[in-house]
This record gives structure tokens, sequence and C-alpha cells, in this order.
């Protein structure tokens, strides 16, 4: 990693949101059924969609096996804003049979995906057997590389000066198309120029296949854009990489037509590679599987203008059927988090009510087990508490951020802080909120605000610095987009799913943003690098 921040190195990249995930799957102390024999155990992988269940795929099956671990292995796509209900089955098939439909249902272990990537390894009984199932992240190929090229001799294909050479390098695909990869930048009148060096993702350098050809050009620009060719030759990254151990790589530069023509013709110059660095790029599964915690922050407006929650009207009316949208925003986003914070406690606020016994203004601040915790706080303080005002959220950005900044100072990817807050309306002390957005940009932490009701949000989208930089009064830019706003209506008729999806889809990148931008690794990284897969 060479201490120095992909972030610099690179600018800002985000990494791609599609990660595959590998699960493996053993089982321990199956129940012999039949007593004579030992059972020959297979797993199906379903998957939850629209409240159905799907096969994803099975196992291979065992034969007499009580305690098998199975070599197939699950390719799932991971997505962190979404809830993935995973149901593992275990079926015993009979000999002679490979069907499902005379085989021993043995029993089954429901799961989320986030829990097991968030354990890493996920054990969970069935029935009587315990069945365990680990995780692996597959897109280790987000990684960069800085190549920089110079050559020596090139033929001399101008008259009255010398050539002015330029390099393209091109990525010949499965198909045997070519893809071009770089092209340097011209360097004039020079026989043995020196280009400057360029960053690349190995993705788009070699499709993350370090025995990929790539094919390189040499030309001799010209201003008309009928550029001469000089020569050409291939190579892999697998080659270019032996740099790093210091050897020194060069090619010759080959012009086929000469080589049939002319009888001594050895080359039309040569290329160097002068270095080759590869640059870690680490992905938001690399820093949940490494141990960081998602602390999640839950803050709920009672102010006034929700109107009196004994009142059918109220945005904060208790029904008995139906949950106020509140309450909906709050499980769809909730329910997602809670699957990567190991203590399950979150803390919740209320701001801008009154509260008992002598109803004076307070935030009212409770820590409480897990979202049904918060559901359940919610609901009771509802009726004892005044609505009151005004709508002002500084505070409580100010107070998750200074958690957040004692984490910040353990230089370790160990906690990141989310803070979800529920508002009708738009907010009083919008100065303050600003300044308190910028400076909690340069810690480990995310705004995300949903407005419940019919208000016009429009003051809100300026705080979602999607349209343009936010800016603290004083005119200091955020460091980074840490606020996304939605407003709840937009979602009035969708699935949970679809706003949970909206709110926290740019959650992955800003976590990996914030660690890449500090140089900071996942912890059990030294491990983990050499093997990239989780033993149990």
């Amino acid at each position: 990693y060479n201490g120095d921040s992909a972030e610099a190195t690179l600018g800002f990249i985000s990494s791609p949101c599609l990660t595959k995930v590998e699960l493996r799957v053993a089982c321990r102390g199956i129940a012999d059924r039949d007593a004579l024999s030992k059972p020959d155990p297979c797993v199906v992988l379903k998957m939850q969609s629209h409240g159905q269940w799907f096969e994803v795929d099975r196992t291979e099956v065992i034969r007499s096996s009580s305690s098998p671990v199975f070599s197939k292995i699950f390719l799932v796509d991971y997505y962190f804003e979404e809830v993935q209900r995973l149901r593992f089955e275990l079926h015993d098939i009979s000999s002679g049979n490979n069907g499902l439909r005379d085989a021993d249902f043995l029993g089954a272990m429901e799961c989320t995906l986030g829990q097991i990537v968030s354990q890493r390894k996920l054990t969970k009984a069935l029935l009587k057997q315990g069945n365990t199932v680990t995780a692996e992240e597959l897109s280790g190929n987000d990684d960069y590389v800085e190549l920089s090229f110079s050559a020596r001799k090139l033929d001399d294909k101008d008259f009255f000066s010398k050539s002015d050479p330029f390099l393209e390098i091109f990525r010949i695909n499965d198909d045997g198309t070519e893809s071009l990869v770089h092209r340097t930048e011209t360097v004039m009148n020079n026989l043995s120029p020196v280009w400057k060096s360029f960053k690349v993702s190995l993705n788009t350098l070699c499709s993350g296949d370090h025995d990929r050809e790539l094919k390189c050009t040499v030309w001799d620009w010209d201003s008309n854009g009928k550029h001469d060719f000089i020569g050409e030759f291939q190579t892999t990254f697998k080659e270019m990489r032996a740099e790093q151990e210091g050897k020194q790589i060069q090619w010759e530069c080959i012009n086929p037509k000469y080589q049939i023509k002319k009888k001594n013709y050895r080359n039309s110059g040569t290329v160097i590679l002068n270095h080759c660095k590869i640059i870690k790029m680490y992905s938001f599964l690399d820093y949940i599987m490494g141990g960081c915690q998602i602390q999640f922050t839950v803050a709920i407006d009672f102010t006034a203008s929700n109107g009196d929650p004994r009142n059918s009207c109220s945005l904060h009316y208790i029904h008995p059927y139906q949950p106020n949208e509140y309450l909906k925003a709050l499980v769809a986003v909730g329910e997602i988090c809670q699957d990567y914070d190991s203590d399950k406690m979150f803390p919740a606020f209320g701001f801008g009510a009154l509260i008992p016994p002598d109803f004076k203004k307070r935030h009212l601040h409770v820590f409480v087990a897990g979202i049904q915790g918060v559901v359940e706080a919610y609901q009771n303080c509802l009726p004892k508490i005044q609505l009151y005002g005004p709508t002002n959220i500084a505070p409580i950005i100010q107070k998750v951020a200074s958690s957040a900044s004692e984490e910040m100072h353990t230089k370790e990817a160990m906690e990141y802080f989310i803070l979800l807050i529920l508002t009708d309306g738009v907010i009083t002390d919008m100065a303050d909120t600003r300044e308190a957005i910028v400076h909690a940009s340069h810690l480990p932490m995310s705004v995300i605000i949903v407005g419940v009701g019919n208000a016009d949000f429009t003051d809100m989208q300026i705080l979602d610095g999607d349209d343009g930089i936010l800016r603290s009064p004083k005119g200091e830019p955020v460091l980074r987009d840490i606020v996304q706003f939605v407003p709840f209506k937009d979602f009035k008729h969708a699935s949970p799913a679809a706003l949970a999806k909206s709110v926290l889809a740019e959650v992955p990148n800003q976590v990996v943003d914030y660690y890449n931008a500090k140089g900071i690794k996942p912890k059990c990284m030294s491990d983990y690098e050499s093997t990239r897969t989780f033993s149990p």
C-alpha cells in the first residue's frame, strides 16, 4: 500500500457496487435417520424474493457422512442496501438417486446475507444439527496499477525533425476484439521518450486476468491525424508485475512489414517499463469482514407540526393495524443496519418535545436493543410527551460526531456511524446544521434524512450534496458527501425495501471513501491478504 492514501493517488474512484460473495457450507453431527447407515447429505441454497423461496444452487451429495464439508461454493451477488434472506436446506439423498423428490428433509437454517458477511462465519442450529456457513468476498479486482514507460532508439519517421512518439495499450478480449486501455501523451521530437506515469484499474487493464494478452503499439504523431506506425509488441500484466521484483522489463518494438522486407532488421526501438506499482483498493466488504461495525443512531422529530398523536391525521398517530410513516421508514432502514452492529444497542433520540414531569424542553435520549426496541420506545413515549419545537438537528449531528471523532483517533477501521434522522419539516437551524455536516464530513459517519409527510422539502435537498457542494456558512466545503436526503412520499406506494435501497445505496462507497482517503486498511488484513479467504 506504500502508505500513500489511495484517495490522494487516484483522485476519487468509487468502487463498483456489485460484489460477489462465496459461501462455503459444512454441517456437524447430522443425526442418522437410518441407524444402519450414515446419511448422504446435500445442501440446497434458497433465496427469498417477493415472499417466496427460490432455489439458487445446491451442493454435491457427500456419501455416508454425518459431518460433511462441501466443496461446492455458492456464488451470491451481495447488496448492502437490501435484506437478502437465505435458507439452507439439508437433505439426505438416498443412494442411487440424486433427486430431492425421494430425499429425506433433515432441516433448514435461515439467516440474512448481511449476518453472514458481518460475522464472517455463521453457525446456527438446524433442528438438532449445526450448520456452518462461511463467506468470502470475490471482488478482488478493484485494485489499481500505476505504470510508467519510456523508449529507446525508436525509428525516425520525420524528414526535418525526429519522430513524435506516443504509446497505446490495448486489452485483447475473450472474443478477440481489442479495447483501448490507455494512450500516452505525445513526446515531441524525441526518439528516446519518457512518457508520464498513469493509473488504471486491473479490471480495465486485463479484466482482472493477469495472463490476458495486451497489445502495445507505438506511433509517430502527425498533426493531420495520419499517424505513422513505428512498431508493436505483446505482453501480459503478469510479465509487467515482475518489475516489482527489480527485474528490468523491456520489449522490442517490431514493425512486421520491415521484418519481412529488411534482411538485417532487428527492431524499431525498445520500450522499457520503468515502474509498475499495485495500489490496493479495499472494498466495503473488506472493512465489514475485517470487523468494522456500523453504529446506528436514530433521531425522531417530535415537533408540533406533526399534529397531535391522538388525532388520526397526525404523522405520529399510532394506528392499530397500519404503521405510520415514521415507523415504516425506521424499520426499513434499521432492519438492514442492525445486521452490522454487534451489540445491537441503538441510541435513539427524540427532538423538539416537552418531556414530563416538568415539561421543560429537552431532547429525549434512550439506548434500546434492536430495531424492535426503538419501535417500542417510540410507541411508549408518544402518549407521555408534548410535541413542541423548534426543528433543530445540529445538536444531534454534533452528538454523533463526538462519538465518531473519538473513533477517528484509533487509526483502525472499527466503527462507522450512521445517523438516521426522521423529520416532518424543514429544519430551523439550517446554518448550524450545515456547519455540523461540514465538520462531520471529516469523520467516519454518514447522515440519512428521511422527510416524512407532505411538507416542501426543497431546502433539505441542499444538504444532500448531489446538486453541488454543500458549504458551511463560512464557505468551508464538505470533505466528502455524507448526507442522503429522501422524501418518504416518493416511496409511499413502494415496498419498504425500495426505500431502504434508495437511502442506503450510497453508504458502502461513503465507508470506503472515508477509510481509503485516510489510508486505513481493514483490520486482520495482513493474514487476510495472503489468502483472501476466510477459514473457520
